[in-house]
């Protein structure tokens, strides 16, 4: 048998010293990467140069990336996960309004505000009269007043700073081929129904629901299509860019059918056909009937000019006219339609250049408070969160890459955005144009294969979910730890110290490049010394106190179940 042969690849002699013997044994690099993973360390970490003003002390930290890939830095994108299931657990079974009621305005606020309307009346007499300087003069004043507002605790300002009210609108009246909805007033309320059972006992039920897009052809069990010259690429293509929109008039929809302002939780996938797939925990309860009709009689419409057949190709392209700051036609050599012409040329009898539907399937399970699925599908709500949207699910198959190649291919090409620049294939300068723009080399996060054309954020959560941000419960679970700390009286040192004031110490990034940054090994080390060091001393505390005191996860917030 030849050593290296197809038969005997598997009995070949490696030797001590020979190449495949060295190439079995573990770089250095990765072994340090993975004692960091082990020990919940950063493998990216930045250099952070901390000095202490009234020290003058500096010393270089080593500070977590904050990646939400696992391809980027598992640690992180675990604890970034873990963040999110905390923030969906909150505001998925509450029981009262987690935002309370604006405080009602001070009598000083009161008087400014007044002030306000003085002044915007004595805007409008300088205008009348022509006075530029006198305008300039009140924008000012207007400017201090709102900052003296501010300063007051009032959110917003009293009118927006733009005057102009130039928008192009289009008819709102429902497409024909789409059912009508029922319309109600919404309640300022977010929290579900109350059910009571013969025994007197109550529950606030929630819900579970999963949305996907609508079919662009036959596909097998492993997602690739059955006929791939028949599968509609382009649709597929346009419905994942403009996926975001249909969402948000989902949401706008079902409030108006439920007649109160639904929150929820949302996480979006691609299902194994690549197509976008939403998974969405709804606090309260909807009648199932009543999300199927909303899911079907919701669509978006992307009013946007012709974008069927290429009008020029890679050889023969517009070219950019630094004197005309704008693309000209490479035959006549004549400018291109602006971005605003190209929209007022759509007459009000033009159909839109594409609309995007909900697909039949459409799943909605009831969740309870106290269920032993609640962690489960919070789980499921975010398993793939730390995985790009390519990487969901393997490609396996010659099939299932030249599936993933053909998307890639037709997403490349498709506008993303008013400011893209393939919008030059089609005879139409891009919005904002600059120099430089090529078709098919947009940068818009649309066109990158590991997002296949969703462009917008994995994670859709409402204002009124849980009452705070996700930095608000970020700072919960760090408070909650300083707390363990301080009970077991280790809060001198590590990430809990509390001995330096926080304006008194100034943070600079190091970049790279930077003489004094040190190389990322060496951060890694220093980091996993620190979290040595720092488990050393809490394993000592807990032995103080006899191991009564436990410092596991954050509890339960007050609005949760």
């Amino acid at each position: 048998m030849i050593p290296g042969g197809p038969a005997g690849r598997d009995d070949r002699d490696d030797r001590p010293g020979s190449r495949a013997a060295r190439m079995r044994m573990p770089l250095a690099r990765h072994v340090v990467e993975a004692v960091a993973v082990e020990n919940g360390v950063c493998v990216r970490p930045m250099p952070m140069r901390r000095t202490n003003l009234d020290t003058g002390e500096t010393e270089i930290i080593p500070v977590p990336c904050g990646a939400t890939l696992a391809s980027k830095c598992p640690t992180c994108a675990e604890k970034a996960r873990r963040l999110r299931m905390a923030q969906c657990k909150a505001g998925w079974h509450l029981d009262d309004e987690p935002l309370p009621d604006p405080d009602p305005p001070t009598d000083e606020a009161k008087i400014l505000a007044g002030f306000r309307a003085d002044l915007e009346t004595a805007r409008l007499d300088a205008e009348r009269d022509s006075d530029p300087a006198g305008v300039a003069e009140i924008d000012a004043l207007i400017g201090q007043v709102d900052e003296e507002l501010n300063a007051l605790g009032v959110r917003g300002k009293a009118a927006p700073d733009d005057r102009d009210r130039a928008r192009r609108a289009r008819s709102t009246r429902r497409r024909q081929d789409a059912p009508d909805l029922p319309r109600l007033p919404v309640e300022k309320r977010t929290v579900g129904r109350t059910y009571e059972a013969a025994d007197g006992t109550t529950w606030r039920p929630s819900m579970f629901l999963t949305l996907t897009c609508d079919t662009y052809g036959r596909v097998n069990s492993d997602g690739a299509p059955v006929d791939p010259g028949s599968y509609d690429y382009r649709r597929a293509a346009r419905d994942a860019i403009h996926f975001p929109k249909l969402i948000d008039r989902f949401w706008q929809n079902l409030r108006r059918a439920v007649g109160w302002d639904v929150q929820y939780f949302a996480t979006l996938e691609p299902q194994r056909r690549l197509a976008p797939h939403l998974h969405a925990a709804i606090r309260g309860t909807v009648p199932r009937i009543l999300l199927r009709e909303v899911a079907a009689a919701t669509y978006h419409q992307v009013w946007w000019p012709p974008c069927d057949r290429p009008v020029y190709g890679d050889g023969h392209l517009p070219v950019w006219d630094g004197d005309a700051a704008g693309y000209l036609a490479p035959d006549t050599a004549r400018p291109l339609p602006t971005w605003d012409e190209a929209l007022d040329a759509i007459g009000e009898d033009d159909e839109p250049a594409h609309v995007v539907r909900f697909g039949p399937q459409l799943r909605a399970d009831g969740v309870t408070a106290n269920s032993a699925n609640t962690g489960r599908m919070i789980g499921y709500l975010t398993k793939y969160l730390t995985k790009s949207l390519d990487a969901c699910h393997a490609a396996t198959t010659d099939a299932q890459r030249r599936h993933v190649d053909r998307l890639a291919d037709a997403l490349r090409h498709e506008p993303c955005s008013p400011t893209c620049a393939n919008w030059l294939r089609y005879g139409v300068q891009p919005k904002n144009p600059k120099p430089g723009l090529v078709p098919g080399r947009c940068r818009g996060k649309a066109h990158r294969r590991e997002t296949l054309g969703f462009g917008g954020r994995r994670v859709l959560v409402s204002r009124k979910w849980s009452g705070k941000t996700l930095t608000d419960h970020k700072h919960d679970r760090i408070a909650f730890i300083r707390q363990q700390l301080e009970t077991l009286g280790q809060t001198g040192t590590g990430p809990a110290a509390t001995d330096t004031d926080p304006a008194r110490t100034v943070w600079t990034l190091l970049r790279p490049g930077d003489p004094a940054a040190p190389r990322r090994e060496h951060l890694l080390l220093q980091a996993v010394a620190q979290r040595h060091a720092w488990r050393t001393q809490l394993d000592a505390a807990r032995r103080a106190t006899g191991g009564d005191v436990p410092a596991t996860g954050p509890p339960a917030t007050a609005h949760a179940a």
